[in-house]
């Protein structure tokens, strides 16, 4: 039997309040696992209890972003997107992320549906960048994120030059993405290599993995320095608006390095 009070004494533990947080996943399925993997081994908690209270709506049928943005779809997430933010606010949600970069196209108008913030990756990111001293960011992304222009205005706003792969690079990233991660399939790791090796020899200091999918390449192969995965900024964000976070993962980015 719970003690009164017991629930107050853990989420007020080491003086902070524990907010809710809701997440909109799916989008796609194994990035949204890793996402909450992310965050339950960046909290500082010695017990189930002291770990944040997280609630997670997974609806993989939402629309593709990217097919939307260029105007290869007419179906518009926007609105499922909307839907599941209200629902989680309705459940108590404080905050909501959403373990997909490209979705970040919308976040304007998901705060302004929903009611409550949507925590900015693509900002975070680049504020991590920034206090790494980065001046030339290699950005790894699908095609909407990159034609939207979400990474290259937050730079540019911080001084900050991106550098994108050729024609045939940018098919390579999306072949990582769509027909590997997304399908479940061994991902190309000597494309993916290669992909970086050019973005290094255009005068990249670093590399953004700006898809939640190339996360996962980031979990499964040993990349060495040099590399920002989006997605650890976003759960260390989710972490820091809603938990504690572990003092290890204050800084994501090693410099210098990368793959050679």
């Amino acid at each position: 039997m719970a003690v009164e009070g017991e629930e107050s004494q853990v989420t007020e533990r080491h003086g902070i309040h524990m907010k809710k947080l809701g997440v909109i996943g799916g989008l796609g399925p194994m990035a949204t696992a890793y996402f909450l993997q992310l965050i339950t081994q960046m909290s500082d908690a010695e017990t189930d209890q002291e770990h944040m209270e997280i609630l997670l709506h997974s609806k993989p049928r939402i629309p593709d972003r990217t097919r939307f943005i260029l105007g290869q779809s007419r179906e518009n997430p926007l609105p499922q997107m909307v839907e599941i933010g209200i629902d989680l606010r309705s459940q108590g949600a404080e905050m909501i992320a959403i373990p997909c970069v490209t979705a970040h196209y919308f976040q304007k108008s998901l705060e302004r549906e929903i009611g409550i913030p949507i925590l900015d990756a693509i900002r975070e990111t680049v504020l991590c960048l920034r206090a790494a001293g980065i001046r030339r960011a290699g950005i790894m992304g699908t095609d909407g994120t990159i034609e939207s222009g979400l990474f290259q205005r937050a730079l540019a706003e911080e001084g900050i030059t991106s550098v994108f792969p050729d024609r045939l690079g940018q098919q390579a990233v999306m072949d990582i993405i769509y027909k590997e991660v997304k399908a479940g399939r061994p991902v190309d790791f000597p494309a993916f290599r290669q992909v970086a090796r050019e973005l290094y020899g255009a005068g990249a200091q670093a590399v953004v993995l700006a898809c939640t999918e190339l996360s996962l390449v980031k979990r499964d192969f040993e990349l060495g320095d040099g590399f920002l995965d989006v997605m650890e900024v976003l759960a260390r964000k989710a972490v820091l608006a809603c938990g504690r976070l572990k003092e290890r993962y204050g800084c994501l980015l090693s410099l210098p390095g990368g793959i050679r």
